[in-house]
């Protein structure tokens, strides 16, 4: 039997919804906020605006403002970014949430549950191994390696230790692609 793979698999982590934010409310103090339909608020004080995304608490519905940029020349800004930002672009909104170094201005983490989905083909065939399997995230997804496998092939994370090779470590999240090789069960 031949080492090298017989079948390389294309993996998908794609994002379902956005995430939601991991920040606590000065009411109520819950923890989750979400963007609803992905709204920005421009505001102008004289040659200098403002951008911020607004974001509403999951429990008690109060808006917050996350700051995107603020007290920038409106020179500075290109036309067709300042027109995404008037006309609430979905795919500027994204991009504004995912970036993280606006997270970490604005102190909140993204919350992933339920918000992405692994897109394989079907299950593996037994009797043809080893299979290589090619992972490509769309979204920066934190995920850990071994319980992705895991629920991707139906394995226990004990099994996918065991038949598993793989180009980054399993036991650490990663955000970014890698691949792996399945190889045969004893």
């Amino acid at each position: 039997m031949s080492s090298q793979p017989h079948i390389v698999l294309p993996w998908v982590v794609r994002r379902t919804r956005l995430p939601l934010l991991s920040s606590r409310c000065v009411d109520c103090g819950s923890e989750s906020a979400t963007t609803g339909e992905g709204r920005f608020r421009v505001n102008a004080n004289g040659k200098l605006l403002h951008v911020w995304l607004l974001v509403r608490c999951v429990s008690c519905d109060r808006t917050v403002k996350i700051a995107v940029y603020e007290r920038v020349p409106v020179g500075s800004f290109d036309r067709a970014l300042l027109d995404g930002y008037h006309t609430n672009d979905p795919e500027l909104v994204a991009s504004t949430l995912l970036d993280p170094r606006i997270a970490r201005r604005n102190r909140f983490t993204l919350d992933w549950k339920g918000a992405w989905r692994l897109d394989a083909p079907p299950a593996l065939v037994d009797g043809v191994w080893p299979v290589r399997v090619e992972v490509v995230f769309e979204d920066p997804v934190p995920i850990r390696p071994d319980w992705l496998i895991a629920h991707g092939l139906g394995f226990s994370r004990n099994e996918v230790l065991r038949r598993v090779k793989c180009d980054i470590p399993l036991r650490r999240t990663t955000v970014a692609g890698f691949t792996f090789t399945v190889t045969a069960g004893d």
